[in-house]
């Protein structure tokens, strides 16, 4: 009934790292040991996970021999649920070990033989145990009442609650047997997607502005963008984009399958739309979704004007989106080694105390939580991935020259901590906290390391560069996020109301958005329009609004233990996993996400600092 398998969490659509010259690249054999993370704490090997595979491939038939007994007794109920919860601990052990192992390298064949074996024996599980949600819903009410005050079920209150809560959109048990069979072939577009993206893309090399020969990755882009020479971001741009137009017809069909999934799913289960069956697990109302984008649509002119600001300081005849991500400081360069931005990490986190220092850095220090550098066949990007057994670890692609990686390690350090604070608080059936809340850990530190590094610094060029890094985060993570979030609420709708979902249409739509969001002071490029196929996360739709409200209530909570210097409250937030609904938690951490209240707060903070940087810049 679980099926949750792990807190895993990706990082941000850009992936923010650097470039790696084509020669350089190194094989997974090749990496050093010190910089991969230690997976034996999960499994000492491959022979380990192999074992516990079997033993759970030979067990998890026995939950059959409860059917029909759940409504009978306390007891009977909370046998079964603890049945399932080892189904549920050894498949997130397992799930864990064989997605780190598969993102060391996607190509490598016994990583993929693993993974795939391990998906169809999870689909086995899932049919196995569909039988029993379907079987406690249908308790008669009294008799669940009764049932939750029986000492046998103290320990799964909120699990069980949460499930009735589900009752209208559970089905038969022949109709849930069927969706579990289903499954894997319903979601084979994020397969699909991944392995052409990750695999069997390539976007061949380009000098940069030193004469260098530079493998194009979709780790490397976004290094490339950051690059002052304007010729080397318009290389990169196009080159990269050269590629994902000889797939586009493709990556369309994928993207169209995943919506329609989604709009499947959700029919099925008798949800009004995709958009509310998404919502519902977190008992997130509608109109915080719609009232995000209203505040970002109203505050729009303030980014236009920071577009403008970029546009005279580069002193370029007209400003391209592939002009927007260098910094407009040039002469502040950076050279900062892993081990460094540990440093500084670490002691941007000084206000949490030591417990939150020593644990954070032992485990990115001598435990080795953290796979840092880009090898051949890793997953870009970076992503923190925790469970209840196992340390949470932290996957990156590192780049030195690229200052954002350094946040990048303050935010998946968000999402490990949350994890091992929850962990410790709870138990099992509680410890996963949704994505909602996660976001706010990890934005909450990326703050905590922006203050900390402006007030260290007297240099006004340093200043100016931080400023407009926190400028840009704001951007990407406000305003290009809930750009994300219309366009799946768009093509969702779409959809929904019968439209064709082709690879013009998509265009279209986000063409439409693209136009709205730069303003008439940006061009356009019409290869940009294929960016909307290109995002992995609209392939698990509505999740990318969460990094809008979530810096938006990081926001708040940042300045509260600033202020203050009290941390209770946050450390309670963190400690809540998802023993209460996400809205729930942040109230009663002191942030109101009813209220309009921290979203403008964000905005008001980002007015703020384009007003600083215009000043600084002398524009």
């Amino acid at each position: 009934m679980l099926r949750k398998n792990s807190v895993r969490h990706i990082s941000r659509i850009a992936d923010l790292s650097g470039e790696t010259p084509a020669s350089a690249l190194k094989n997974r054999i090749e990496v050093h040991k010190a910089d991969t993370w230690d997976l034996s704490p999960i499994f000492p090997d491959d022979a380990a996970w192999e074992a516990e595979f079997s033993d759970l491939a030979g067990r998890y038939e026995g939950i059959s021999s409860f059917r029909g007994t759940l409504g009978k007794s306390a007891a009977n109920l909370a046998t079964v649920m603890e049945f399932e919860k080892s189904l549920d601990r050894s498949t997130e052990r397992l799930a864990q070990y064989a997605g780190l192992r598969l993102s060391e390298d996607s190509s490598h064949a016994a990583s993929l033989d693993r993974d795939g074996r391990l998906s169809s024996l999870c689909s086995k599980i899932s049919e196995a145990c569909s039988w029993v949600a379907p079987e406690i819903q249908e308790i008669q009410d009294n008799t669940f009442s009764s049932f939750l005050s029986d000492p046998a079920l103290a320990e799964w209150q909120i699990p069980l609650q949460r499930l009735r809560r589900l009752k209208p959109h559970i089905l038969s048990n022949s109709e849930e047997r069927i969706l579990s069979l289903a499954m894997p072939a319903i979601g084979g577009h994020h397969e699909t997607f991944s392995q052409l993206t990750n695999v069997d893309m390539t976007f061949g090399t380009i000098l940069d502005d030193r004469g260098r020969e530079i493998e194009l990755t979709q780790s490397s882009f976004s290094s490339l963008l950051q690059r002052p020479d304007r010729e080397v971001r318009r290389t990169a741009f196009e080159k990269f984009y050269a590629e994902f137009a000889a797939h586009r017809y493709t990556l369309a069909s994928s993207l169209s399958n995943s919506v329609k999934a989604d709009v499947f799913l959700a029919k099925s289960r008798n949800y009004p739309s995709a958009l509310e069956a998404s919502l519902f697990s977190d008992n997130v109302p509608v109109t915080v979704y719609n009232n995000l984008i209203s505040a970002i649509r109203s505050r729009l002119p303030v980014l236009h004007r920071y577009y403008g600001l970029r546009q005279r300081v580069f002193n370029l005849p007209d400003l391209h989106v592939y002009d927007t991500y260098a910094p407009m400081v040039s002469a502040v360069q950076s050279d900062v080694s892993f081990d460094d931005a540990i440093e500084m990490v670490l002691t941007s986190l000084t206000p949490l105390g030591p417990e939150y220092i020593e644990t954070l850095g032992r485990g990115l220090r001598h435990e080795r939580w953290c796979d840092r550098y880009e090898n051949k066949g890793k997953r870009s990007g970076a992503f923190s991935y925790g469970t209840y057994q196992g340390p949470p670890y932290i996957l990156m692609n590192y780049k030195p020259d690229v200052f954002s990686d350094i946040y990048t390690l303050a935010h998946e350090a968000g999402h490990s901590m949350h994890t091992w604070y929850s962990r410790q608080a709870q138990s099992f059936q509680n410890y996963h906290y949704p994505i909602f809340l996660a976001e706010v850990a990890s934005t909450f530190n990326e703050i905590l390391l922006t203050e900390h590094l402006l007030a260290e610094t007297r240099d006004c060029a340093m200043r100016a560069y931080l400023i407009n890094r926190q400028i840009d985060d704001l951007r990407g993570t406000l305003f290009r996020q809930t750009m994300f979030a219309e366009f799946e609420k768009m093509t969702h709708a779409a959809e929904e109301s019968g439209a064709a979902l082709t690879l013009e249409s998509f265009r279209k739509m986000y063409r439409g958005l693209l136009d709205l969001y730069f303003g008439s002071g940006v061009v356009i490029d019409e290869d940009l329009e294929l960016e909307c196929l290109r995002i992995p996360h609209f392939y698990s739709a509505f999740y990318v609004y969460k990094y809008a409200t979530g810096i938006s209530a990081a926001s708040t909570l940042a300045t509260q233990v600033l202020r203050t210097g009290q941390t209770e409250r946050y450390f309670g937030f963190l400690k809540s996993g998802g023993s209460r609904f996400p809205i729930e938690t942040l109230s009663e951490a002191g942030v109101d996400m009813n209220s309009p209240a921290p979203v403008n707060a964000a905005l008001d903070l980002f007015e703020r600092r384009v007003a600083e940087l215009e000043e600084l810049l002398g524009s």
